[in-house]
């Protein structure tokens, strides 16, 4: 049996094995239109006592049956292709369960090969457990000890350019012999390594390895200095992934059997669907996913996918993570009220021994606001270091160049250029009022002049980025209708100036009519109202510290998209941005904006 042809698709069923829920969508052909239609949740059912994945599947598919009002299921197999409207035309899963892909790398040079082999494994939708290159400063014992401690799914090997020395990689091809590694599942099947380096050196490698690993090897991911070729290796990780890690996890084998796609990583699936609507709308976007032990960050900008996990950082599991490297202080300055330390470090262990309990009280919710404001920013941060452009390239410049140079490994990311910046994970998406997570996205990522802001509203970006590698129509359309909830559009004015002085003059017109004008005074913020659908003409006049995006005190114009919370003009100041220093006066500004925002109910 093929893949059905993109216009033979009328019914689809999509699901994501997350480590504690399964969810399962249901998408339908609505006259020329792809909308979602239900969609069912049960536990996932990768460990004991049932330790077959596909329990998990039929329980959430059993509730999308129920709501949806169609029989989908034949006993205990899904119905592909429909007929008689019964069963669906296509079937397609990801798969976070049993602790995702986990990987190491290895390269010569820490900021060279071996960066670009973290990129390549994070991209496919690893998470990658160590980096190990010839000059990372441990010893060999050290380095062998490690692999065998850690046990991963897969690793990739890379150094070298095609031509160069071969004495480094085969150091660690000896290496990577000695400690002999062990896959984490499946004891009787040999680990899968990847080698992606010089190509004068596969002959070193293979002798190495071949007999004591399930060895493949693919084209170099670092040919030359200057360039970085991803693909092949990346591609190779989803073919292993499939192969040796998923056909050796519990009932996996089985569900492959359900689906004619590739089941993917769910991290590399939500990469997809962000990396297909950055290409096809122009766009430099950024995507968040913040769950309970860790944080995900994708970004595109000038064409360039770029993936990076914060294994440490998360609102259960991890939380103590965000508290140590981040510092109380850090934490205690987005609480809008007085807290003792001891206090606040008692409800954050508290959350991490009891990760499934939820905000009871006000004063819970906002400080455990403040804790995601404080695992994004440094998430995001990890995710500036690691985007960057290739290191140790001589760049070819111009005469109009000089006054505008910037060095090699500098990070893609512009928060200048930025048009879109998505978040999605529990804290966002289910944030009681969306202005919250608005709010919390603007104050982690400080983004700067105009940036359209949305959250993912049930979590299925994931099947959507599947679903995108065989339906992209389907998989967009839903992705714009359903899956996104637009927050609203942020002016954030780059520059700083004294308190109260005008910073900006906004004019609002909107295309269904009516016009508003406000003029927003340094260290405020304010809304104005721009529904869901709506957009509007805006003509923004900053003083002459302040630039928009035209220059410091040009008149900006452009367009803007409404949303559920509306146009959000932010001035309070950025590069830097910085709240007040004392206590008592943080606070007040802390309140003031939480009023202008309508962010709490107001405390009785």
């Amino acid at each position: 049996m093929s893949i059905p042809s993109p216009d033979g698709v009328n019914t689809i069923l999509a699901t994501d094995c997350g480590s504690t829920t399964t969810k399962a969508i249901f998408i339908e052909r609505k006259g020329d239109e792809y909308r979602l239609i239900v969609r069912g949740e049960a536990p996932t059912t990768v460990e004991a006592p049932f330790e077959d994945v596909t329990k998990g599947v039929l329980n959430a598919v059993r509730e999308v049956e129920e709501l949806a009002g169609r029989k989908i299921l034949d006993d205990e197999t899904i119905m592909t292709p429909a007929r008689n409207g019964e069963g669906v035309d296509l079937y397609v899963s990801t798969s976070s369960a049993g602790g995702g892909l986990q990987m190491m790398v290895f390269g010569v040079v820490k900021t060279m090969t071996a960066e670009s082999a973290q990129r390549a494994a994070l991209g496919a939708g690893a998470i990658v457990m160590d980096v190990i290159a010839s000059n990372d400063g441990r010893l060999p014992y050290q380095k062998i000890k490690r692999i065998r401690q850690l046990r991963p799914d897969m690793i990739l090997l890379s150094g070298g350019i095609d031509g160069g020395t071969t004495a480094h990689v085969a150091e660690l091809a000896e290496l990577l012999s000695a400690a002999d590694p062990k896959a984490r599942l499946g004891a009787g099947y040999l680990l899968p390594v990847i080698y992606a380096g010089n190509k004068d050196a596969r002959d070193i490698v293979r002798e190495r390895l071949e007999s004591k690993t399930a060895l493949v090897i693919t084209d170099n991911l670092r040919p030359v200095l200057e360039r970085e070729n991803l693909g092949p290796a990346r591609m190779q990780i989803h073919d292993l992934f499939m192969e040796h890690v998923m056909a050796h996890a519990p009932g996996y084998k089985k569900l492959m059997e359900w689906t004619l796609v590739p089941i993917m990583p769910t991290p590399a699936a939500v990469g997809r669907i962000i990396e297909t609507i950055a290409r096809e709308e122009s766009m430099q976007v950024i995507g968040v996913d913040i769950g309970g032990a860790t944080t995900d960050v994708f970004s595109v900008f000038q064409g360039v996918f770029n993936r990076t996990v914060s294994a440490n950082l998360g609102m259960s599991y991890s939380i103590s993570n965000v508290l140590a490297e981040t510092g109380i202080e850090n934490i205690m300055r987005w609480v809008p009220f007085h807290v003792e330390d001891k206090d606040l470090r008692n409800r954050i262990k508290n959350k991490m021994i009891r990760p499934t309990t939820i905000p009871q009280s006000l004063d819970e919710l906002m400080i455990e606001q403040g804790i995601a404001r404080e695992a994004l920013r440094l998430a995001f941060e990890q995710h500036k270091s690691l985007a960057v452009g290739l290191k140790g390239v001589q760049q070819e410049r111009t005469i109009s160049d000089t006054f505008d140079q910037t060095a090699s490994g500098e990070t893609l990311v512009s928060l200048r250029e930025l048009n879109m910046l998505v978040g999605s994970g529990g804290v966002l998406s289910h944030a009681p009022r969306r202005v919250q997570a608005a709010l919390m996205l603007i104050d982690a990522f400080l983004p700067e002049c105009i940036t359209h802001l949305a959250v993912d509203s049930i979590f299925m970006m994931p099947q959507l980025g599947v679903l995108s590698t065989v339906h992209p129509k389907a998989a967009t359309e839903v992705f714009k209708k359903d899956c996104l909830i637009h927050l609203g559009t942020c002016i954030a004015p780059v520059g700083t100036g004294k308190e109260n002085a005008e910073c900006v003059k906004v004019r609002l017109e909107r295309e269904k009519g009516g016009s508003e004008e406000v003029s927003v005074g340094f260290g405020h913020m304010k809304v104005l109202a721009l529904g869901v659908a709506e957009s509007g003409r805006v003509v923004i006049n900053p003083s002459k510290n302040f630039d928009v995006g035209a220059g410091h005190g040009k008149t900006f114009e452009t367009k803007v998209e409404g949303g559920v919370v509306g146009l959000i003009i932010d001035c309070r100041g950025r590069r830097p941005f910085q709240l007040p220093s004392s206590a008592e006066e943080r606070v007040r500004k802390l309140n003031e904006w939480n009023t202008a925002l309508n962010m709490y109910p107001e405390r009785k």
